[in-house]
């Protein structure tokens, strides 16, 4: 039976809360909101979505996922990637200019994001992650990253270009209206990115964006720069939205139903490879089905508040940890601090320059790009290398949602591919020793007249073919007549019936050529198909061994 601590984990810390928490939960949550102020507002604008829809996404959604989440350092809110894909699902769905219907579809999309995570969590649904590959994940974020950065260019140097997921295509426009850039734009533009760089690079908890954001709107107010071509974010609505339910047809669903998938793979994975990370380092567990249905419900109350989808971001999250947040307070700290700036500050965000928003972002994201992955496939798994750079162009070139399922679609098939073709090993005997190891390792001796062979997989219906093919043309080569078989089965953790029933074909056939056949190391779960199916006495007891050599023993003495 589900107790009341596995239902609502924040009870857990709640019940054991020390003083000494407190003072590094209120310094990690207000660092944090300084950090997401800013960036709330600068993903907002990526999504194509006025900017406090960043901020509404940042105060309930925060609260909800602290009292049900698991980890207590993840600090949960709009994110980059997430921000691109609302623009990619969304954009192409509404004519340009129609902001209302944007917005509605948006906020229905966080609805769906919601149902879809919180129902994985519910039905513990948490494995099927697994089937988005790191490569496949590596891939798509890097390119993800590059097309985020340079779709803020339009604002960093102040130019009017269309919204595209090419980058090519981008820069094209910028280089045709070159004419047309507003060097005060691009001055602020360009100084924050190299400001952002410097602090970052002197260290993390200086709120770098903060005061680029302060002291833009300062100079903008001060010499009315948004009268000479800088643009502004203008009006930001004080306090909390109102309550509404999410308007919606059948159609809309539809439509938006691949790009609420994506997201809600894609926002899961970034959360919860952050939260186990620093989970390890505190010695506590992360349950992933809890951590879907948390930010299923952090989603699905953001819906009723008009918020954008959120997930655990991996920054912020670094920062909350290294700051010294203990628990989920730390979390409603930071949500606390938004809604007083919700409720006070607004008038001061009037002059922030849109360009000061692109460079946080660009700053965000181009370190997303990673190369050190591509350098450990190159010398590990060439073939892994290629489903990471596959995905990264075809994220680049076709789309981004596109590109994220062509690459989950490739690794599965490829996964496919290995298992029906698996890898396997002639074994010949180390001298002076009982071990049997693979014949092409130096000093291995060949068992002459028996072949002794592994076969590294399951043993199903998709590799039956290629197992007795295997056999056959091993076989062909020998040297010598063969009078047994001897297959190694410690690496089959499988037997299916198709399988099963390949074996009898094979008995038959050695039986017929006078050949036996025998096995070792057979596990208790393909043993026990084998009892089931007639085979383990069609062959005999006295045909299965535990280890390799005494098998061998036995086809010299018969």
């Amino acid at each position: 039976m589900t107790s009341l601590k596995q239902l609502i984990p924040s009870i857990e810390w709640m019940g054991a809360y020390r003083k000494e928490y407190l003072r590094g939960d209120l310094a990690a949550g207000f660092t944090v909101a300084v950090m997401l102020i800013p960036q709330a507002m600068a993903y907002a604008l990526l999504a194509g979505l006025p900017p406090v829809m960043g901020l509404y996404a940042s105060i309930l959604p925060i609260i909800v996922y602290a009292f049900l989440g698991t980890s207590r350092q993840m600090a949960v809110g709009p994110v980059a990637m997430v921000a691109l894909l609302v623009a990619s699902g969304i954009g192409g769905l509404v004519s340009s200019g129609d902001v209302k219907r944007y917005v509605a579809l948006t906020i229905l999309l966080t609805l769906m994001v919601g149902i879809i995570q919180f129902s994985m969590g519910l039905f513990r649904l948490g494995f099927l992650t697994n089937f988005l590959s790191h490569p496949v994940a590596s891939g798509f974020t890097s390119a993800a990253a590059l097309i985020i950065g340079f779709s803020q260019l339009k604002h960093v140097i102040g130019l009017n270009i269309p919204r595209s997921e090419n980058i090519l295509k981008i820069i094209f426009q910028a280089i045709r209206q070159i004419d047309e850039v507003n060097l005060i734009t691009m001055s602020f533009g360009i100084g924050c990115i190299i400001f952002l760089i410097i602090i970052k690079r002197i260290s993390p908890f200086i709120p770098g964006a903060l005061i680029a954001v302060i002291v833009s709107s300062l100079l903008t107010m001060g010499f009315s720069l948004h009268e000479k071509g800088v643009k502004i974010v203008a009006g930001v609505p004080a306090g909390f939205p109102p309550f509404s339910i999410p308007e919606f047809g059948i159609s809309d669903i539809s439509s938006l139903l691949p790009i609420a998938l994506t997201i809600s793979l894609i926002g899961f994975m970034e959360s919860i490879a952050i939260a186990k990370q620093i989970a390890s380092e505190k010695h506590y567990e992360i349950d992933s089905n809890r951590e879907l249905i948390a930010l299923g419900a952090a989603n699905l109350v953001g819906a009723f508040f008009k918020a954008m989808p959120v997930t655990g971001g991996f920054s912020r999250t670094a920062v909350n940890n290294e700051v010294g947040a203990k628990t989920g307070l730390s979390g409603i700290v930071t949500a606390l601090v938004v809604a007083i700036v919700l409720l006070f500050f607004t008038p001061g965000l009037y002059y922030l320059p849109k360009a000061i928003l692109g460079a946080v972002i660009m700053v965000a994201v181009f370190g997303l790009v990673d190369f050190s992955e591509v350098r450990h496939l190159w010398r590990v798994k060439k073939d892994d290398l290629g489903l990471l750079l596959i995905t990264f162009m075809a994220t680049l070139t076709i789309g981004v949602k596109e590109g994220i399922f062509l690459g989950v679609v490739l690794s599965m098939v490829w996964f496919v591919i290995k298992t029906t073709r698996p890898h396997y090993a002639i074994l010949g005997k180390i001298p002076g020793r009982t071990d049997y190891r693979d014949e092409r390792i130096k000093g291995t001796e060949s068992s002459g007249d028996v072949l002794v062979i592994r076969f590294d997989s399951q043993f199903y219906y998709g590799n039956v073919t290629f197992l007795k093919e295997t056999l056959r043309k091993t076989e062909q080569k020998r040297e010598l007549p063969l009078k047994w078989v001897v297959i190694d089965a410690g690496s089959i953790n499988q037997l299916d019936s198709s399988a099963d029933s390949a074996l009898h074909e094979l008995l038959r056939d050695y039986r017929n050529r006078s050949i036996g056949l025998c096995f070792a190391h057979v596990k208790n779960p393909v043993l026990k198909v084998m009892k089931r199916s007639g085979f383990y006495n069609a062959l005999g007891k006295e045909n299965f061994f535990e280890n390799v050599h005494d098998a061998v023993q036995m086809t010299n003495r018969s």
